[in-house]
């Protein structure tokens, strides 16, 4: 099992930028293919990104394709989303989240298809 928790979220300018990151803690972090989701008021939640357990693969939601950078650094249990360009529809509250996959390759982009959650970091993007 794997517990998660996201920070770096606020209110920046339409243009700008943000990291966020999610530390995971308890076994075989390396193990955990991770994506981050987002739900804006009023929506359901949605895929932005997602990484393959061993990093080597990434995908992204078309609407961030370009603009979003999602990493990982297994040593630290650590999953970053580094998001430019940002724009007032990016608004929403960004959820990261694990799937045990270790030695698979598809990348899963479904809410239902991830165990693990974290409660959440408020991104808010003014024009």
């Amino acid at each position: 099992q794997v517990q998660l928790a996201e920070s770096g979220g606020g209110l920046v300018q339409a243009g700008g930028s943000l990291r966020l990151s999610c530390a995971a803690s308890g076994r075989s972090f390396s193990m955990y293919t991770m994506a981050w989701f987002r739900q804006a008021p009023g929506k359901e939640r949605e895929f932005v990104a997602a990484i393959i357990w061993s990093g080597g693969t990434t995908s992204y939601a078309d609407s961030v394709k370009g603009r979003f950078t999602i990493s990982r650094d297994n040593a630290k249990d650590t999953v970053y989303l580094q998001m430019n360009s940002l724009k007032p529809e990016d608004t929403a509250v960004y959820y990261c989240t694990a799937r045990y996959q270790y030695g698979g390759s598809y990348l899963y982009s479904g809410v239902r298809d991830y165990n693990y959650w974290g409660q959440g970091t408020q991104v808010t993007v003014s024009s």
